[in-house]
């Protein structure tokens, strides 16, 4: 008995560790680059820096760095207007991916303000969930 509740106990322990592990930013922004990769990628460049002109940079600016909320509603409504980031005018449209799960949002989105010189907090899946019910 004695020995079935420490393996138990063991199991349960290590469980918690991985989910812990899983759930981790880092974990996050392993598993929001491969969506970068596939969804971000052609637009905004590898290095994040965008196309002059049509997509802008992910690097350092307030459209990233700045509110969460607004950042995640680019992600779930697209954009179609002109922006001034660094004096500089983008005017590309950007598509819809209201598409991606609430946690893929989440990673791309803490990858991106964790990346390309951004050091920005982390988003959850939950305020991504939490926006995107407010979001028509």
């Amino acid at each position: 008995m004695k020995k079935t509740i420490v393996t138990l106990s063991f199991i349960l322990v290590c469980t918690v560790i991985l989910f812990a592990q899983a759930n981790s930013p880092a974990a996050s922004k392993v598993r929001g680059k491969k969506v970068y990769e596939t969804y971000c990628l052609a637009c905004h460049q590898v290095d994040g820096m965008g196309v002059p002109n049509m997509n802008p940079p992910l690097s350092k600016t307030s459209w990233v760095t700045g509110d969460k909320t607004k950042l995640i509603q680019v992600i779930l409504k697209g954009f179609a207007q002109s922006v001034p980031i660094d004096g500089e005018d983008y005017s590309n449209n950007m598509a819809p991916h209201n598409f991606l799960k609430d946690q893929e949002i989440a990673d791309v989105l803490t990858y991106i303000r964790s990346s390309f010189g951004n050091k920005s907090s982390a988003i959850t899946a939950a305020e991504v969930k939490a926006v995107r019910a407010k979001t028509k």
